[in-house]
């Protein structure tokens, strides 16, 4: 009995000794990383090689935790510390150019446009950019079009065939399987639903695709004509005959400008520097480059300031995340902002496609509160709409991207039904109540009449909330936005001619026009909101440990990147709870 206690004594002390030990290199290795961090050095002579594959959100996030400081982080991996990064780059004279080899953008179409608006601002300089791919997609020829030099592999394929989006239907499925979902909805635009009540597209929604499509691929279209110097006409017929598909047509129709393999593109490059051919030239990473600018921005002496408050990501309850907008951060952000006696105005960057219905209406109250003390600015990212319009629309000024999608004011409620399958299924239900409502909605009986009149009025008591809200904030009559309402998306040109935004622009247009308000010329941006981080999101977020790897990164690596975001969708709508304004479906560039 004594030998047995002895060696469970052993595997015990054997097992506190590797997870103490486990424990002690990790702290050790988040020193050794953050101190890698510090030592980003630029070299005399140097382009910047814009790699982007990592970079999806617009803010990167700031955490916290109360009990573990040193989990405490501020990732500089988001859209605007890139954007920043470039504008630094202007008038680094280390820094000569701007190399983009092979790039794959996460990015959505006003994303995009905004990085790409930020590198003609730095070609102006006087700086050089220049572009090279294996295979161009429409997304990225997009963004590597601004280079003044695009080098393609003589193989390689370009897609450029235009803009379309596929709807999937349900109503057959739903009636051949017993899987229903009942729908109660307010605007003929609302589309999120027509799925589920036809197999077909209505005129209505087939109008507003089209329209929005087309608006968004104007907006494309110009940038390219500009930047390459091609008539939009040329660009038409040349997706319309897919007349730039490979290298040499591409280089025809002066798409791109040289045929070649990358090491004749970074010989090039090297010619443009000077550098020997036998030698390397100097490059940075653009998130090594963040890096470094980064410790620049912590040395400005401005003491006002903008609060920038990000909202990315669907609206739901709770307390949110880096791309969940809930009410507990957005709330403690906007309180915090409002409270700062340095912060002269507050800039909300929206990105969000909308949500829960109730957590949008106690965000706009929180904005509201805001604008009582002092200046609310909206700047709109790929979309700002069904409740990302919601909570945008109160703002003093609206700012958005020629290609952001905003609108759709419009509310739905979606309630899943399994009558029919647990009758095909020879599963019966029955009720015993004691009032006549008391028993709610069961996902086993049909929706019953007065429960769908109940549903029904709390759908128009909301949307006729939402469009009095619009209303007031957009100084309109309700006629005036319901007009413009029932469900319909724009894109951010159509959404200023109808009165929904003030003005294109992007974030530092935003910025800038929030300083005016704010009545400061010295300043600097205070980004919020904070997330708290727990050890268990560290380890799988952070280590780069394979075991501690997050469910979703373990899916994501089975079943694949595009598969997993079907996934994505399903679940959601599997989560909607309560009425929704959201948009009614995704538009990727592709």
């Amino acid at each position: 009995m004594q030998f047995l206690k002895n060696v469970l004594a052993t595997i015990t002390g054997l097992f506190l000794f590797c997870l103490l030990s486990f424990l002690f290199f990790i702290i050790i290795a988040i020193a050794a990383g953050g101190s890698n961090d510090d030592v980003v050095t630029v070299k005399d002579n140097s382009v910047i090689e814009l790699d982007i594959k990592d970079v999806q959100n617009d803010y990167a996030g700031k955490f916290y935790n109360d009990k573990l400081s040193f989990l405490n982080d501020t990732p500089h991996d988001g859209l605007i510390d890139v954007l920043k990064a470039i504008e630094a780059a202007k008038t680094d004279d280390k820094i000569k150019g701007i190399t983009i080899t092979n790039s794959t953008s996460r990015l959505g179409i006003a994303q995009n446009k905004a990085l790409r608006d930020k590198l003609e601002d730095f070609k102006a300089s006087g700086k050089f950019i220049v572009a090279y791919s294996d295979n161009f997609s429409q997304s990225d020829y997009y963004l590597n079009s601004v280079a003044d030099t695009i080098y393609m592999n003589p193989i390689a394929d370009l897609d450029f065939k235009g803009l379309s989006s596929e709807v999937m239907f349900y109503k057959d499925f739903q009636e051949k399987t017993g899987i229903k979902m009942e729908v109660i909805r307010h605007g003929k635009y609302k589309s999120a639903v027509e799925p589920f009540l036809s197999n077909s597209m209505s005129e209505a929604n087939r109008e507003q695709i089209s329209e929005l499509l087309n608006s968004v691929w104007t907006s494309v279209a110009d940038d390219i004509s500009k930047s390459r110097n091609i008539p939009v006409d040329s660009l038409n017929s040349i997706a319309n005959n897919l007349s730039a598909r490979t290298a040499e047509m591409a280089k025809d129709r002066k798409l791109i400008d040289k045929i070649g393999y990358e090491d004749e593109f970074h010989a090039g490059i090297k010619h443009a520097l000077k550098v020997e051919k036998d030698e390397d030239y100097n490059s940075v990473s653009i998130l090594d480059y963040v890096q470094a600018n980064s410790i620049k921005d912590l040395l400005s002496d401005a003491k006002d300031e903008i609060a920038v408050v990000y909202a990315q990501g669907e609206i739901r309850s709770g307390d949110g995340a880096l791309t969940i907008i809930a009410e507990g951060a957005m709330r403690k952000a906007l309180k915090e902002a409002r409270e700062n006696e340095d912060v002269k105005a507050v800039v909300l960057r929206v990105n969000s496609p909308g949500g829960s219905a109730l957590t949008s209406e106690l965000i706009w109250r929180e904005i509201e509160l805001t604008k009582q003390v002092k200046p609310v600015v909206v700047s709109m990212g790929n979309y700002a709409a069904s409740g990302g319009y919601y909570i945008s629309c109160g703002a003093n000024r609206i700012f958005a991207e020629p290609g952001t999608i905003t609108g759709s004011i419009g509310v739905f409620g979606m309630l899943p039904n399994l009558s029919q399958l647990s009758n095909n299924l020879g599963i019966h239900t029955e009720k015993v109540s004691t009032h006549d409502n008391s028993a709610g909605y069961s996902l086993f009986t049909p929706l019953e009449d007065e429960t769908r009149a109940i549903i029904t009025e709390s759908v128009e008591n909301i949307y006729t909330t939402f469009v009095n809200r619009v209303a007031k904030g957009r100084n309109m009559s309700f006629e005036q936005v319901d007009s413009i309402a029932q469900g319909r998306v724009w894109a951010g040109t159509e959404a200023v001619k109808n009165g929904l935004v003030d003005e294109i622009g992007g974030l530092d247009d935003a910025i800038a026009y929030a300083a005016k308000l704010g009545k400061t010329e010295s300043y600097k941006t205070v980004n919020y909101p904070e997330f708290e981080m727990t050890f268990d999101q560290f380890l799988a977020g952070k280590s780069g440990l394979p075991f501690a790897q997050s469910k979703e990164d373990m899916i994501k690596e089975e079943i694949g990147e595009e598969n997993y975001i079907m996934l994505e969708r399903i679940r959601r709508i599997n989560q909607l709870r309560g009425n929704q304004v959201i948009l009614p479906y995704e538009i990727t560039i592709r």
